[in-house]
C-alpha cells in the first residue's frame, strides 16, 4: 500500500482552510519552538532523575529539572490550545487532535500530582522520582502521538501534490 492510498482511506488531517490557518499562525511557530525546548528539558531532567535514583545524589537538581519540565508542559499546553483555536476554531478536542488532547490531560495530571506531592510532602523523594518517571513515560507517548500527526500531515501534503 502506498502513502497515497493510505491517505486516501482517511480524512486528511487539515482541510485546505485549516492548513492555511496553520501555516500563517504565529502559534504554529511558537509550538515549533516550544516542543524541542520542552524535549530538551525532559532529556536533561530524565538524566538527573535517573542519576538520583541510581546514586541517591542530586535530589535538588532533579526536583528543579522536573519543575522546569512541568513549566514547559503547561506553557505548551496553553499555547497549543490557542493554536487549536486559531486553526480549528476550538480550544481543545478538535477532531483531528482529540486523542492527543485526551492523553495530554493524563500527562498533565501526572505532572500536577508530582507538584501536589512536592507541595504537601505527601510522598517520599524516591516515590516522587518514580512518579516523575511515570509522568515522563506518558509524555513520551504523547509526544509520539504528535509526531505521528506531523507525519500524517506531511503525507497528506504529498498526496495532494
Amino acid at each position: 500500500m502506498t502513502a497515497l492510498s493510505r491517505t486516501a482511506t482517511r480524512r486528511p488531517l487539515y482541510t485546505v482552510a485549516e492548513r492555511a490557518r496553520r501555516d500563517t499562525s504565529i502559534w504554529t511557530r511558537v509550538q515549533g519552538v516550544l516542543a524541542p525546548v520542552q524535549f530538551l528539558a525532559f532529556a536533561v531532567s530524565l538524566v538527573l532523575v535517573i542519576r538520583f535514583l541510581m546514586t541517591g545524589i542530586g535530589y535538588d537538581a532533579a526536583t528543579l529539572s522536573i519543575l522546569v519540565k512541568t513549566a514547559f508542559l503547561f506553557l505548551i499546553m496553553i499555547t497549543g490550545a490557542i493554536w487549536e483555536k486559531a486553526v480549528f476554531g476550538q480550544y481543545l478536542f478538535a477532531p483531528a487532535f482529540f486523542w492527543e488532547d485526551v492523553f495530554s490531560f493524563a500527562v498533565i495530571a501526572l505532572h500536577s500530582l508530582y507538584l501536589w506531592a512536592l507541595w504537601t510532602g505527601s510522598m517520599s523523594p524516591l516515590d516522587m522520582m518514580f512518579l516523575a518517571l511515570a509522568a515522563y513515560a506518558a509524555y513520551v507517548i504523547n509526544a509520539a502521538q504528535f509526531l505521528w500527526k506531523l507525519r500524517q500531515a506531511r503525507l497528506d501534503l504529498g498526496a495532494r501534490e
